[in-house]
């Protein structure tokens, strides 16, 4: 039998055990992750934006997801990040991320990544020195 190290159902939600399934408009997909250098758009990797597949916008478009759209990545490892998107065009089954991204989520290509729909919350201060 399969073991999904993520814990997803194929429908694209969390199932951790002992969690239940994940909220009600919670987007999740376990992806194979590419450096965006593969599909020629070396001009993301200065930015914080990834491409999904169609099969994401079109999951998400039926989610009562919040916006603007933001996604937690996560490793096999447990490192993770948040980012934006930019378009849905790439390869089913596939995300391209910035390489740095890969970098800091200490993730090689090819390797499967967790990528779910994220609320973070608006900053209220900051304080340079």
């Amino acid at each position: 039998m399969y073991h999904n190290p993520f814990g997803m159902d194929d429908d694209g939600f969390s199932s951790f055990p002992g969690q239940g399934a994940a909220r009600p408009g919670a987007f999740m997909r376990q992806l194979r992750c590419y450096p965006v250098s593969f599909i020629g758009r070396d001009e993301l990797e200065r930015g914080d934006k990834i491409i999904l597949p169609t099969s994401a916008l079109a999951l998400l478009t039926r989610l009562n997801i919040t916006y603007p759209m933001l996604f937690k990545l996560e490793s096999l490892g447990g490192q993770a990040t948040h980012c934006g998107v930019l378009e849905f065009l790439a390869k089913e089954g596939h995300v391209y991320i910035p390489y740095w991204m890969m970098q800091n989520l200490q993730i090689n290509e090819g390797d499967m990544l967790k990528v779910g729909s994220a609320v973070l919350e608006k900053g209220n201060f900051v304080k340079f020195q």
